[in-house]
């Protein structure tokens, strides 16, 4: 197990917004953490990170505690965030964005980021701001991958893009899966998250209150209507 999570609480100021939320991704297991808007979400993965400090609970990755710990000591165990404005340097160039997450000992290096994000390639002299959203989003993926992730976290990757991006990112994200790297997605794409993942977690209002294998997941129809509002055709 890379990561658990249990009984997890977090609060925006006097609001509560995890209320004792608990989950865990196995070694190579792609996740999904599901919920309409508000559920906290991205609340568990800023919490994951140390961004939003848990008030009480436990975090632990890859068998040690991490809770309290500041966020540069959790990312340099290998837990990656890639957010959901994707944190591009506008001014940089694609491959000076890509060098700013190198680590010498990782196994992802300029070539295979350009092997698996063949775009990127052809713009790394682009800066990044001159890239679209779904090339920016492929930047942000490769430069986590740069620093050695055995947990990435995605926060809504496919969000606002064309439908070709959107297979291609899933494509990448699926040899991302492949070479053995942990991904916990959070995503309202359901067929994106059903073509990917292993198991699904759905949060309402703070907690986790379902749990489930894709297939499992596909088959409840009751579910996703009472929990996310859409019916999975």
């Amino acid at each position: 197990m890379i990561l658990e999570m249990d009984d997890a609480h977090a609060y925006y100021g006097k609001s509560h917004v995890l209320q004792g939320v608990a989950l865990h991704i196995n070694d190579g297991e792609l996740v999904t953490l599901l919920g309409r808007n508000g559920a906290g979400k991205t609340t568990t993965l800023k919490c994951i990170v140390g961004v939003v400090p848990p008030t009480s609970g436990r975090i632990h990755f890859a068998g040690q505690a991490i809770q309290g710990l500041p966020s540069h000591m959790i990312a340099q165990r290998g837990v990656c965030l890639v957010p959901e404005h994707r944190g591009i340097f506008k001014l940089l160039t694609v491959e000076e964005n890509l060098l700013l997450g190198q680590r010498v000992k990782s196994p992802w290096q300029l070539t295979d980021v350009y092997r698996i994000f063949p775009r990127l390639k052809e713009r790394r002299k682009n800066g990044g701001g001159q890239l679209s959203g779904g090339e920016q989003q492929m930047l942000a993926i490769g430069r986590a991958l740069m620093n050695d992730p055995k947990l990435l976290m995605l926060d809504e990757p496919v969000e606002g893009l064309a439908p070709v991006i959107v297979e291609e990112i899933v494509a990448q994200l699926k040899t991302i899966k492949a070479a053995g790297v942990a991904i916990l997605l959070v995503e309202q794409n359901l067929e994106v998250c059903t073509q990917l993942a292993d198991r699904h977690c759905i949060l309402e209002q703070g907690r986790i209150v379902y749990s489930a294998d894709n297939a499992s997941f596909l088959a409840d129809a009751a579910v996703k209507d009472r929990y996310l509002g859409v019916g999975l055709v």
